[in-house]
């Protein structure tokens, strides 16, 4: 068997998720590996931004959040490390954790750096093919901040075969980090396309941190999860022949169960039969999910094909600005008082022509589902009395007028409505992205180890 956990689930996750999770890996005294999803298609982009602000910058900004109360208890333990937190900029990140070890006092820590998935200036934009989930959107002519193929786990692979004892990645395939491992340490055959997919399937129950040990199923009274403030993130315990059980630290919150797993595995799955991934396409129409035990569920069954010919590269944009402001109003009349306040900015954006965008809602009433028009506000019918939240949104490609909107929030406060308060305010600069596929050909994953030339 073969422990791998999840550390977390996106850029932003709970920093201290990954201690129960090592220690659980650990106490079974057969090393294993723990990966860390923290890479989003925006992220990457802020990370390039980051990078070109500052050199040493552009990795996950939770970095060592996250490997200080671990680095040490998991390479004691031969826990292989693996995260795509390199983002932009993984020599960096390999140096930041470089610089952890050595104020631990680690010796000897071999950290590897995978590369490959940069195209940035290697791919012609203007005659690529799009990827046809983007099929709707509209084409971007905004300078290009990033162009990042989803490379597969072969490098990581390699990489942790050579002795790596952590891995850094910028954009791979989510599942990837827990292929790699697996690949590594089972040796399996690339051409071995069911056991390719098998950790394929893992490595996607696990890419979501807690989310499939309860944390995005619960739902008061009709699923209860216990102890959400401490919930456990997952661990998959692998066999040779790809199935495996998904469980969590022992004495931890959240809980594994066939509801739980099954939402997870259909997360982001367009088609069952064809899940596409660099490494596979993976077919989990077969797959079985199935309790038994408390907290642990076993999953077999996944089925493989090919990989795609071609792979799928984010390309990101440099947008127009967003700006945000939102101010309450409570008691007698108060819905009155917000409604009018919405009138309020539409006219004074009118008025002082400016060209941006602009979208309201009143927060206690409907938003989260009404459209820009605010079509449901309109019809909605609740008393005037209460407690309401005004949130405008504004956007447009000149920051001074985005800017001047939102004060004009701001001076709600004097000009009226009565009783406004608690303004929060800020823009932003906005990053697109679209999605379009490259020839394998132009894409080279290989890996180096921190402080030597390129493998």
């Amino acid at each position: 068997m073969y422990r791998i956990g999840s550390g977390a689930g996106f850029s932003g996750d709970r920093a201290d998720a990954a201690i129960a999770v090592v220690a659980e890996i650990a106490a079974a005294g057969e090393g294993g590996a723990i990966m860390f999803e923290t890479l989003g298609e925006r992220t990457l982009a802020l990370g390039q931004i980051a990078r070109g602000q500052d050199a040493t910058r552009g990795y996950e900004p939770l970095l060592e959040d996250i490997l200080t109360p671990i680095l040490r208890p998991a390479h004691e333990a031969g826990i292989t490390i693996v995260g795509n937190f390199g983002a932009a900029n993984p020599p960096a990140a390999a140096a930041a954790i470089r610089a952890l070890a050595d104020r631990q006092g680690i010796a000897g820590l071999k950290i590897a750096i995978v590369t490959g998935d940069d195209l940035h200036g290697r791919m012609d934009i203007a005659t690529a093919e799009r990827w046809d989930g983007d099929g709707r959107l509209a084409e971007f002519s905004g300078e290009i901040v990033a162009v990042n193929a989803y490379i597969g786990a072969r490098a990581i692979a390699e990489a942790i075969a050579s002795g790596a004892d952590v891995v850094v990645t910028g954009r791979v395939a989510d599942p990837a980090l827990a292929l790699g491992p697996l690949v590594a340490h089972y040796g399996w055959d690339w051409n071995d396309l069911d056991r390719i997919a098998a950790g394929t399937l893992a490595g996607h129950l696990l890419e979501c941190g807690a989310q499939v040990t309860g944390g995005y199923f619960a739902d008061p009274g009709f699923k209860d999860v216990p102890r959400p403030a401490e919930i456990g993130f997952p661990i998959a315990e692998v066999e040779t022949d790809g199935s495996f059980v998904i469980t969590k630290p022992a004495g931890t919150g959240g809980l594994v169960s066939e509801r739980t797993v099954k939402e997870q595995l259909l997360y982001e799955i367009h088609d069952p039969s064809a899940y596409l991934t660099p490494d596979v396409t993976l077919d989990i129409s077969d797959v079985t999910v199935r309790q038994i035990g408390e907290d642990r569920v076993r999953v077999e069954g996944a089925r493989g094909r090919a990989a795609p010919e071609k792979l799928k590269v984010t390309v990101s944009y440099h947008g127009d600005f967003f700006g945000e402001a939102e101010i309450s109003y409570a008691g007698p009349n108060a819905l009155n008082r917000a409604r009018l306040a919405q009138q309020t900015i539409r006219e004074r954006i009118a008025l002082l022509g400016l060209d941006v965008r602009m979208r309201s809602d009143i927060f206690g009433t409907v938003s989260v589902f009404d459209a820009d028009s605010g079509v449901m506000l309109s019809q909605f019918t609740g008393g005037p009395d209460g407690d309401y939240r005004v949130r405008f949104a504004f956007d447009g490609e000149d920051r001074k007028a985005v800017e001047r909107a939102v004060a004009d929030v701001n001076a709600l406060y004097c000009c009226g409505p009565a009783g406004g308060g608690g303004v929060r305010q800020s823009v932003r600069p906005r990053v697109r992205t679209l999605s379009y596929l490259a020839p394998r050909a132009l894409v080279t994953p290989s890996f180096f180890f921190l402080g030597e030339e390129t493998a």
